[in-house]
């Protein structure tokens, strides 16, 4: 069935001499693969510039429920990027959330509403002008609630633990060890208030975002299976310790 979505470029490797596999995020189908043949000359409509991770595109594709390679018919950039290539900030974040992104949303069926998300946040990232140091927490975070474990913040007081595996504030110690004591717990309250225009207003130390960022990882590897550790954090976080 030939279709048409907006789509988000997740990982691309080389396959062969001229063919590319590529993993997209579209808003009408979820995730899919593609095998994309190279141009061999500049005329051609898949350019491998396209395809350069969390680019955003309009993408016309003959999808085949039971075929594992989709094929891609057409290919443009739906908004090309001004800032996030030129930023080093913002491209260790985007290389972070695209790993993550790779990791997080495998399976992952039509979910209009999340992919929404992840366009608009990628979109806000690159129109940003001033601070993006809280980005990466905030869209962590606030991207659970798409997948069906976000925090329930209705039990939340001074003084409370913060469940892990039930994603709740308790008043007692959990049973197990995948918990936060209170001091933690209300870092992550302080987390959920944020969002992308408010978030510059909350100060945080290196050490507060590199804690919270061990936490948000901690969050999804309990919630979601097999998700690993992330090749790209480290670069991240030296970017932000400089």
């Amino acid at each position: 069935m030939l279709t048409n979505s907006q789509a988000i470029v997740l990982h691309a490797f080389k396959y062969g001499e001229s063919k590319l596999i590529v993993d997209l995020f579209t808003r009408q189908s979820g995730r899919l693969s593609f095998i994309v043949g190279l141009p061999k000359t500049q005329k051609g409509r898949l350019k491998k510039q396209f395809f350069q991770s969390l680019s955003l595109l309009e993408a016309e594709y003959d999808e085949r429920p039971k075929v594992q390679l989709q094929k891609l018919k057409d290919v443009r950039l739906s908004l090309p990027f001004v800032s996030i290539p030129y930023d080093a900030s913002k491209l260790s974040i985007s290389l972070f959330l695209a790993e993550f992104l790779y990791h997080a949303l495998k399976g992952e069926q039509q979910n209009q509403p999340l992919f929404d998300y992840v366009w608009y946040s990628i979109a806000w990232l690159d129109g940003r002008t001033d601070s993006v140091a809280n980005f990466h927490l905030v869209f962590l975070m606030h991207m659970s609630r798409f997948l069906g474990f976000f925090p329930n913040l209705e039990n939340f007081r001074e003084g409370c633990y913060f469940d892990l595996r039930a994603a709740a504030f308790c008043a007692e110690v959990p049973v197990h060890r995948d918990f936060l004591l209170p001091e933690e717990a209300s870092r992550v309250e302080m987390l959920m208030r944020m969002d992308y225009p408010t978030m510059h207003l909350f100060r945080m130390s290196r050490q507060d975002r590199r804690r919270l960022l061990e936490v948000a990882l901690l969050y999804y590897r309990l919630h979601l299976p097999d998700f690993p550790e992330l090749k790209s954090l480290a670069v991240l976080e030296e970017v932000f310790n400089e």
